[in-house]
């Protein structure tokens, strides 16, 4: 499925990858806006906010701790180890809007997470930060410092952490190629990544089951779910 850029992938130093959350659902993780269980009654894209956080943080963390215990329940599938296997080939960089921190589970190294990680957890008010995958005992989770913690994820009006960003920006500009995965490339400023890409005349390949709005400026699109087709790609080699 790869065949017709098969030359141009081996010859190319440095692949970045950009995943969304399609790689992540064949883990069993819902998508974001997926509405489920007794969450129906509520909109993600209301809850993922500063202002709905202060109004009702119990209830923000509630949401975030059901979607905590899924998360640490998954398991990385073949496309999160079909990429990590590629990185024995290649210089491998992932720049992911996911927050599940699967590819590092599957044992890539070099991952930028764009929306941060709901591993981690931060203080809102002091510096503290660290990695927590056990549960709390009360909800809001309070800091040493007295202050709510939060997940250290970007809400709906945050900024990216800049300095990802930046680094995002400068890897999207220097690979030769570019593999957009399960991502329907409409959540800005990640769309802007194959942008960059292009722009240095690297080949874009997109692995999506559904057509996405940028699907004209792909060199390849694969009409396949990452865990079909990923594996193909370690198999070039």
């Amino acid at each position: 499925m790869f065949e017709p850029l098969a030359g141009q992938i081996k010859d190319s130093q440095k692949i970045v990858f950009v995943t969304g959350a399609g790689i992540s659902q064949e883990s069993g993780i819902a998508t974001f806006r997926g509405k489920d269980g007794h969450w129906r009654k509520h909109d993600p894209m209301q809850l993922a906010t500063i202002d709905a956080f202060y109004e009702n943080p119990k209830l923000v963390w509630e949401w975030y701790e059901d979607r905590r215990k899924s998360i640490l329940a998954a398991q990385p599938n073949k496309g999160h180890f079909a990429i990590a296997d590629l990185a024995k080939h290649k210089q491998v960089i992932i720049l992911t809007q996911n927050i599940d921190g699967l590819h590092q589970r599957a044992g890539s190294k070099k991952v930028l997470e764009l929306h941060g990680s709901i591993i981690r957890i931060k203080c809102t008010v002091c510096s503290y930060q660290d990695d927590i995958t056990s549960s709390f005992d009360s909800l809001p989770p309070k800091c040493k410092c007295g202050n709510i913690l939060r997940p250290d994820v970007v809400w709906f009006g945050e900024a990216l952490p800049q300095n990802v960003w930046a680094e995002a920006i400068r890897h999207a500009q220097t690979c030769d190629v570019m593999i957009i995965v399960g991502t329907s490339l409409v959540v800005s400023p990640a769309n802007q990544l194959p942008l960059y890409a292009k722009q240095n005349g690297a080949v874009l390949i997109e692995v999506n089951p559904e057509k996405t709005i940028m699907s004209s400026e792909m060199d390849l699109s694969v009409r396949e779910t990452s865990a079909s087709a990923l594996p193909h790609l370690v198999s070039l080699f």
